[in-house]
């Protein structure tokens, strides 16, 4: 494996799974197999578990790892071509990517969706420059409108948890203070679809998401019906996806508190467990009990992104040999 920022970049699904259960109860079976070799985690926003669960599985494979903030400490890169250079940007991407790939093996991209342009976004612009450029593998650690990293976890936690051959699992939006990307959602619905699970999408009207993530799951515009037998249910919020209208993209339609997920919710489910990716802002996606409460899943999926990211990287690892 080259590139990874889809469910289909891992091959068979259940092996990938069977591999992380594997790694879960030996984290350093693999500890050779990154003998002198280096990870480049580039950081374009802010991150906490995926900067550290990424590092962590990196050790386990006894990687060196350097970690560029590019906006804390390096030069402010310029991402566009054609641009004239003129203002506060010293440095354009088309140079650092090449650079960066001479002191590395494999790297590591977070760059966050702008939220102004959804052909720019959904292009994955900077990301496939580092494709494109770097002569490096290359892998996702949530781009513009992806975050396969957190749906492996999230599918990973699903697997150990589930009481049902074939759980419901609900994705539901809910709202946020701010505009957020859809790639938690996006990569949600793409992994979901991949697994065997009865999968269910709710959201008010406007926020639907982009059919190639949609793909054939359910999409129920009543909450409460779709909480029905619901297994697993998994909050996120997104900012419009623009699909039924570009003039919406990137924008915040709704802040209606009746999609929080609360007791009441809850209820309406087969006593199902709470997911999130984390961070969460609680009392608008979710209430403290029920985070709080005993069927919440939030910090085993969390700590669940160390195996992802360690099958990923072993995986990386193995093509370079």
């Amino acid at each position: 494996m080259r590139y990874f920022s889809k469910v289909t970049d891992l091959g068979d699904l259940q092996s990938a799974l069977q591999e992380a259960l594997e790694i879960k109860n030996n984290r350093f079976k693999y500890v050779e197999l990154g003998k002198n070799k280096t990870l480049l985690m580039v950081f374009f926003n802010s991150s906490l578990r995926t900067r550290l669960s990424t590092q962590k599985a990196a050790m386990n494979l006894g990687m060196n790892v350097i970690v560029l903030d590019v906006n804390q400490g390096a030069w402010k890169l310029e991402t566009e071509r054609g641009v004239i250079m003129d203002g506060d940007k010293s440095e354009h991407l088309l140079e650092a990517i090449p650079v960066m790939g001479c002191y590395c093996d494999v790297i590591g991209v977070r760059s966050f969706a702008r939220l102004k342009d959804r052909d720019y976004d959904y292009a994955e612009t900077v990301f496939n420059q580092f494709v494109k450029y770097s002569g490096r593998p290359v892998f996702a650690m949530e781009t513009a409108t992806v975050h396969p990293l957190q749906a492996f976890a999230d599918l990973i936690t699903i697997e150990e948890y589930k009481e049902a051959k074939r759980p419901k699992v609900v994705l539901t939006w809910a709202p946020h203070p701010k505009a957020l990307p859809q790639a938690v959602p996006n990569s949600f619905a793409e992994w979901m679809n991949a697994a065997d699970v009865d999968f269910v999408i709710t959201h008010p009207e406007g926020y639907e998401l982009d059919p190639a993530f949609v793909g054939d799951a359910v999409v129920e515009y009543d909450q409460r019906k779709a909480l029905e037998g619901a297994d697993f249910v998994y909050a996120k919020n997104w900012s419009c996806p623009g699909v039924t209208n570009l003039a919406d993209y990137g924008q915040v339609l709704s802040k209606d508190m009746k999609w929080t997920i609360d007791e009441e919710h809850m209820s309406w489910t087969n006593d199902a467990h709470f997911m999130h990716c984390l961070p969460v802002r609680r009392n608008m996606i979710v209430t403290d009990d029920v985070i709080e409460g005993p069927r919440s899943l939030v910090i085993p999926e969390a700590a669940n992104r160390e195996i992802s990211a360690t099958v990923v990287l072993k995986r990386i690892l193995e093509d370079l040999k």
